[in-house]
């Protein structure tokens, strides 16, 4: 039974360790170097390698090393093979430290600030309280949720916005379609967590800046084809928001000379806003391959239905 991980080396190396470590019973093999592909039975990737089912035929479940799973070709794992995603704690807490990060910018206007530091302009601008700035998070799930917990503590009105149901503590929750218009009626600040899915791809459009209160702000740390470019642009020209923060793009990385570079109201990041943690990752790891051997529920494993 060998584990095999294809994703960053750097980070592998780690994995390696930790396995050793906690796990030295295990095989654990760092891409290329697969050993004999039928002794693979798990497969720890950012994207698995083509003809997989051909190359690796005892596979028995797969893992995506990050929290989503949209830049897997599904169709080329075999519908019986597990796909999990990544559910560690670190990518959680990495993600909420950046999401509050952008939310507390855009509240306390740093862009503006930052644009009037390299016009040596001394400026002050009203402070606008916390109880009065309505944040909303679209994307309802681990880390909306963790996200929603955090924000808590400095009093902004908080929502959420999901295709199914949610209830949670302290935030007015908002469920389907039907109940979008309301939800970005009431959103100041709006955080986009979705999964990338048919329904998501291009949700962060004219209609939608449209519907957001005049002067809104975005923070996209879901996926760069969720937001139409064009539409974006033209929304922060007319004023229809007033900023950004952006930490995916379409494609990564963007080429040179591309309008966000340069934008004076969007704050730009190499899709950093959260990281695998690999301590914690080879736990998350370990368990769910007992849980698999034993025939137990799968914590995290993708509805191919719905592409997460």
């Amino acid at each position: 039974m060998t584990v095999l991980y294809k994703a960053n080396m750097v980070r592998g190396a780690e994995w390696a360790r930790f396995f050793a470590e906690r796990a030295p019973d295990v095989p654990f093999r760092l891409w290329p170097d697969i050993g004999d592909p039928a002794e693979v039975r798990y497969l720890v990737a950012w994207v698995p390698p083509d003809d997989i089912a051909t190359t690796f035929p005892n596979l028995g479940l797969v893992f995506s090393v990050g929290a989503g799973v949209d830049q897997f070709d599904a169709t080329k794992v075999p519908a019986h093979i597990p796909l999990v995603r990544m559910l560690e704690p670190g990518i959680a807490e990495t993600m909420v430290e950046y999401v509050t990060m952008a939310v507390l910018a855009l509240h306390r206007d740093l862009l503006h600030f930052i644009n009037q530091q390299k016009e040596q302009v001394w400026r002050e601008i009203r402070i606008t309280p916390a109880k009065r700035r309505r944040v909303g998070v679209m994307g309802l799930g681990q880390l909306g949720q963790a996200v929603l917990e955090r924000l808590r503590s400095f009093d902004f009105p908080l929502l959420g916005w999901n295709r199914s149901p949610r209830e949670i503590a302290g935030v007015t929750c908002y469920a389907g379609a039907e109940a979008l218009p309301e939800f970005l009626a009431k959103a100041d600040i709006l955080v986009c967590l979705l999964p990338l899915t048919d329904e998501t791809r291009g949700i962060l459009n004219a209609d939608l800046f449209a519907r957001l209160p005049r002067g809104a702000s975005l923070v996209n740390v879901g996926r760069g084809p969720h937001l139409v470019e064009a539409d974006f642009l033209a929304a922060l020209d007319s004023g229809a928001l007033s900023g950004a923060v952006l930490d995916v793009t379409d494609p990564e990385p963007l080429p040179a000379g591309h309008p966000f570079w340069s934008h004076p109201r969007i704050l730009l990041t190499p899709h950093n806003a959260s990281m695998t943690t690999p301590d914690t990752a080879v736990d998350f790891v370990l368990d769910v391959i007992a849980r698999h051997r034993r025939g137990e529920e799968l914590p995290g494993r993708v509805d191919r239905s719905r592409g997460y």
